[in-house]
């Protein structure tokens, strides 16, 4: 509650994960994947809802769910199995936007706790990036502002991301909501962020009394 602290979202290295939306190689362990393909990309721990997840792979066993990343914190033995849930392990930052290429949509099933109160995704806007439908469940930082601006659908339960899905899929207005996408992603990047930054930081830097000034204080 400082008067002196500046917030900074969750940016993007857009040319990078806009490499998603061109015609790009299959990675071999996803091209035997059946579509439709749900994909998350990141850390599975803690903060994942593995009850919505295992939940979602019943509702629908024709849709895929694909998880790209290490498992931290958690036994693996807790994630869900079911067939039509595929743990594709961790991949590096370049190799990304190649599994973002085939999935349909791309989902953060985040579980509403203690570990996911005040995290800003920064996946949120990669995906977007990618061209890519997005439904998260309501994690405020995605809810304010990509769920108000109608950029991602927010599904508070497995019934709801299934309903959203389905909308996303029969989606007809793509090219009107992807333009409205590169619109708002337009104004941020990870450049941007740091010229901000900057600009405080050395208003702090001018503002600082001088060494000097300070000694002869206690003077």
């Amino acid at each position: 509650m400082h008067n002196n602290i500046y917030s900074f979202p969750s940016s993007i290295d857009k040319a990078h994960f806009r490499i998603a939306r061109e015609q790009v190689p299959e990675p071999e362990d996803q091209q035997a994947i059946p579509h439709p393909r749900l994909g998350f990309f990141g850390v599975l721990d803690e903060r994942l809802d593995l009850a919505l997840i295992d939940k979602l792979a019943d509702l629908r066993p024709d849709w895929h769910l694909v998880f790209v990343g290490p498992v931290v914190k958690i036994d693996p033995a807790q994630l869900p199995v079911k067939t039509n849930i595929h743990y594709l392990g961790s991949k590096s930052y370049s190799q990304l936007p190649y599994y973002l290429a085939g999935w349909d949509i791309a989902i953060m099933p985040f579980a509403l706790n203690e570990a996911t109160r005040f995290i800003s995704p920064t996946k949120t806007p990669e995906y977007l990036a990618g061209g890519k439908p997005v439904i998260s469940t309501p994690i405020q930082d995605v809810v304010v502002p990509y769920g108000v601006e109608k950029l991602a659908y927010i599904a508070s339960s497995p019934e709801a991301f299934v309903t959203a899905a389905e909308e996303a899929l029969m989606n007809n207005d793509h090219d009107k909501w992807l333009s409205h996408v590169d619109a708002y992603l337009s104004g941020i990047s990870w450049d941007k962020t740091w010229q901000s930054m900057s600009v405080l930081i050395r208003e702090a830097i001018k503002s600082k009394p001088s060494t000097q000034t300070k000694a002869n204080e206690y003077v």
